[in-house]
Parts: C-alpha cells; structure tokens; sequence
C-alpha cells in the first residue's frame, strides 16, 4: 500500500515550481492531492500534466489571501470528499527592495500572501481536521531568509520568520488533536522565479552552496513528502532545512 493511500492533501501555490513538484510527490504516494493557485490557467496546466501522467490531482483557483473564498474552497473540498489530511501551505510571492526604498504597497502585499494567507489557509482547514479526530499533518514553507534575513527582503524574510512562530505555536496547540505542524526552509532553488536571474548570478549561488550546486523543486518536494509520510509520526514544531548545507 502507498504510504499515503485513501489521504487527502491540499497544496496552495500547486501550480508550479515547489508547489507542483509537491502535488506531484504526494500524488505519487497515493494522495489525492488538490493544487490550488491564484492563476486560473496555471492551474489548468499544471492539472492536465499531472492528470495525464495518471496521477489523482485536481486544482480550483483561490487566492490565500481571501479569506472568504478560502472557507468556501475547504468546505466544498471537505463536503465532496469527507476528510482532509495534509496541508502545504506552499503559496508565496517576492517584491524585493532595499529597507529605504521599499514601499508601503511592497511590504503589505508581500506579508497578505506569505503569512496572512498560511494563516487564512490553515484555520480554514483545521476545524474539519479537528472534527474528523483522524490527526493530520501542517506544512509551511518557510526560507533560509526566515533564520538569517536577506538583503533587499525585509518583507519577504519577515513572512518566512513569522511561518516559523505561526509553525511551533500550532504544533503546540495542536498535538492534542494529533495534528503535526512542521515548516520547510528551502535554501536557492532552481525555479521560474530564480531562472530569471542572470547565470552569473545562480553561479555565484551555486558555489556558496557546500554541496555545489542549487536545490531542485522535486528536492524540497521530498521533504514535505517525508514530513507528510508514516516515517515522521513523532516529528512536530520542527523546522528542516533543505539548503544544500549553505547555513553551515
């Protein structure tokens, strides 16, 4: 039996990079995973790739940072479905500047996604986990940058050290229901937003990585797989770094 067979899982930000590697993985070990993605043909995209490689995904597009559209999205997925196990609250966004040149708009729209959006997304879906009395399992993806800062991220690195907190204080309050609550702090990674920036620039990423190269969306994917799976049932509160060694 597939180690997460008859599970439901629930990425947001599902319909590429990370987010679609993930709904990927957890697919692959016999989730039925929904992608949700503010980008309605991403989602449909990303929905007949996977669906095609006869994986048992489906998408609806939703904004984390709605919080109305967001109830209604995990009654509907709950109602049709009857359960919900695992959660990645993999959704977020950049809009880098320096702290004197960063604007009001930047700083707002930057935290409304990253951590407003976990928060939105996870009490939305904890009651009915709650009510279920099956456990479950809280993913959010954090950052390198949430331990360590970054320049020009004052707003990017204060979501990622804010999922953090968010990620042990619920792992406290909800062990009594057997909910796990960990967090993912990726460190470069390859993707559409990285893939962008001039090759000298990953070059230098690369080399100040140990292990010599940048990270890959299925490397992070694993991760949360892992974190998701049978083998991580005493693991909670925790933060793992999937970073390639460069926080040493």
């Amino acid at each position: 039996m597939s180690p997460l067979s008859s599970q439901v899982a629930l990425v947001t930000g599902g319909a590429r990079g990370i987010g679609r590697a993930t709904v990927a993985a957890l697919a692959g070990a016999g989730a039925r995973v929904f992608l949700w993605d503010r980008d309605a043909a991403a989602v449909d995209e990303a929905v007949s790739l996977l669906a095609g490689q006869g994986l048992p995904v489906s998408g609806m597009a939703v904004d984390v940072t709605d919080r109305e559209a967001v109830q209604l999205a995990v009654q509907r997925l709950v109602e049709a479905h009857g359960r919900l196990d695992v959660i990645v609250n993999n959704a977020g966004i950049t809009m880098d500047a320096r702290l004197e040149k960063m604007t009001e708009a930047q700083f707002d729209t930057v935290l409304d996604v990253n951590l407003k959006g976990v928060f939105n997304v996870t009490q939305a879906a904890v009651a009915p986990m709650i009510a279920a009395g099956n456990g479950g399992v809280i993913l959010n993806a954090s950052s390198i940058v949430g331990r360590f800062g970054n320049f020009g991220q004052t707003n990017y690195a204060a979501t990622k050290a804010g999922v953090i907190a968010m990620t042990q204080t619920w792992a406290r309050e909800l062990a009594r229901y057997n909910i796990r609550v960990n967090a993912v702090a990726p460190g470069f990674v390859l993707t559409d937003m990285t893939g962008k920036m001039p090759e000298k620039v990953l070059g230098m990423m690369a080399e100040k990585t140990p292990l010599g190269r940048l990270g890959s969306p299925d490397d992070i994917a694993a991760a949360y797989l892992f974190l998701a799976g049978p083998g991580a049932t005493f693991i909670t509160g925790q933060v793992l770094g999937v970073d390639g060694g460069l926080v040493l």
